[in-house]
């Protein structure tokens, strides 16, 4: 697949692939006789998981040492899961956290809700 066709596909631009592919993230991409970038399924396979673990808070840094360890092959194996339980475990702690702002917001959405048709009621009765 052309990088165009893989931004496309996957919701990124160009210029993203290419910082990937520049920082580490996506391993090198083979590129055809006339020098255009030509993604494989492997490839395809990195931007996807690259992409989710962005979209999950992962920062570029843990990514890039996701991949180094990756690249080195099977003696890194336990290192890379212990990379990704301690990003779990982040994760889960953000969104314990989230969870606690979001009931946070729901209680204030709620005062406001009471006091705003409580005040409008009272505005009704005037009038009446």
């Amino acid at each position: 697949m052309t990088i165009s066709e893989v931004s496309e596909k996957y919701g990124l631009s160009a210029d993203t692939l290419r910082y990937y592919e520049k920082a580490g993230l996506i391993p090198q991409v083979r590129r055809k006789e006339s020098g255009i970038r030509d993604y494989s399924e492997a490839d395809c396979g990195w931007v996807e998981f690259i992409k989710c673990m962005r979209g999950a808070g992962l920062s570029i840094e843990t990514l890039v040492e996701y991949v180094s360890l990756y690249q080195k092959g099977k003696r890194t194996e336990r290192k890379r899961r212990d990379l990704l339980v301690a990003e779990r475990d982040r994760l889960k702690a953000k969104m314990e956290e989230m969870g606690k702002t979001l009931e946070r917001l729901n209680y204030k959405i709620k005062v406001y809700d009471t006091k705003i048709l409580s005040c409008e009621k009272d505005l009704l009765a005037r009038k009446e």
